[in-house]
């Protein structure tokens, strides 16, 4: 006779109930993680630099949208430092962007440190 409470084929006790648990709980927060990317891609994210003299509106995809330039600014001898302002605008509001995403993601996974 057979000893040890007469279970056949191994015990599957609570370990079967946790992992359907789990990628239940993993299913949800990908669909979460879904309707965040969603919204968050439908908003704009804006910059200036120069005092306000460049402004720059990127997606949340992290695509530029629009660059305005005050007339003032444009000044034929200091392209230069327009170029600069250009590049200081569009860099800070994709920078606002990719905080909204990592923000969102931080919400979601409550701060956990996951891969990805």
């Amino acid at each position: 006779m057979a000893k040890g409470g007469g279970f056949r084929g191994g015990f599957t006790g609570g370990a079967g109930m946790n992992q359907a648990n789990m990628l239940k709980k993993a299913q949800q927060m990908q669909q979460e993680m879904l309707k965040m990317q969603q919204e968050l891609e439908t908003k704009e994210f804006s910059a200036t630099a120069g005092g306000g003299a460049v402004e720059a509106t990127v997606s949340g995809k992290q695509e530029l949208l629009r660059i305005r330039i005050d007339p003032d600014a444009v000044d034929p001898e200091d392209v230069e430092m327009l170029q600069d302002m250009v590049v200081a605008a569009v860099n800070e509001a994709l920078r606002s962007a990719a905080k909204a995403q990592s923000d969102n993601m931080s919400k979601l996974t409550g701060g956990m440190n996951l891969p990805f």
